[in-house]
């Protein structure tokens, strides 16, 4: 995802740089197939640039941030990532008063392949209006929620906790029917329903190679729903399933029966 938001704004921006320093082969890769320009360190990316966004793994957003404002960068600070709203506004302090922070959400696909995902934005009008003229005319659509700095990671752990806990329920499903041998007259019932996951079975490959980040994101859901009052455990649990998938990263080549198996193994 980062790697192709990036490639998107490198349409408008006179150039879009990326830290060399502590990334995988893999990183490089993307970068290099995406037309981004390395640098070497941190401090060289910040000093060089006015607009930084934070696309990264939950996990990591806290620390990348820290790491920002150890710099004192001074520009706009997207923070884009799957993290609860408590979070974004920590990040907004930390980064305060030197960097303008803008709480960001993407909701869609990678913009590749035709696919058009929207971010979200929240934070001060002159800031937001910056992040929308990057992405003008580009796959990345944008679309401004107001100036509260939280509100766009609102809606996009409102919306994750929704649809990758329901591709988490259709694994489970599948592989109990699966066990009973009663799998493809499961998906033919569902097949007779209009919009159901349970349809898709093919997707429970692709749910797996993506559950080293999708579960972390169910976390900052379950996090955001006990902070409103509500009951987090269901987000919790489905997070606990994709942690069985955990070592199979981005495995394009996993089949479902390859990812029912690993789900049946404790």
């Amino acid at each position: 995802m980062g790697a192709a938001v990036a490639a998107c704004a490198a349409t408008n921006a006179t150039a879009v740089l990326w830290c060399e320093d502590g990334r995988s082969t893999a990183s490089a890769e993307r970068a290099a197939r995406f037309g981004l320009t390395p640098v070497a360190t941190l401090a060289e990316l910040l000093d060089r640039s006015d607009i930084v966004i934070s696309l990264c793994p939950p996990a990591a957003a806290e620390d990348l941030a820290r790491a920002v404002a150890g710099h004192r960068f001074a520009g706009v600070y997207v923070e884009a990532n799957a993290i609860n709203p408590e979070r974004a506004q920590r990040i907004d302090a930390l980064l305060e008063p030197a960097a303008t922070v803008v709480d960001g959400g993407v909701v869609g696909s990678p913009p590749v392949g035709g696919k058009t995902p929207t971010l979200y934005l929240a934070g001060p009008v002159g800031a937001t209006a910056r992040i929308e003229a990057l992405f003008a005319g580009t796959a990345v659509r944008t679309a401004v929620l107001g100036t509260e700095v939280g509100k766009a990671s609102a809606l996009k752990l409102s919306y994750a906790s929704f649809q990758k806990t329901s591709r988490v329920l259709v694994a489970l499903a599948v592989g109990m029917a699966r066990e009973h041998g009663v799998d493809q007259e499961l998906i033919e019932v569902a097949s007779n329903r209009t919009d159901s996951y349970l349809s898709e079975p093919q997707y429970v490959a692709k749910t797996a190679a993506r559950a080293w980040r999708w579960g972390p994101e169910l976390e900052e859901a379950a996090d955001a729903l006990a902070a409103a009052g509500l009951p987090p455990e269901i987000l919790r649990a489905a997070a606990t399933t994709l942690a069985r998938w955990h070592d199979v990263k981005d495995a394009g080549e996993l089949t479902l029966t390859d990812a029912l198996d690993r789900l049946a193994q404790p």
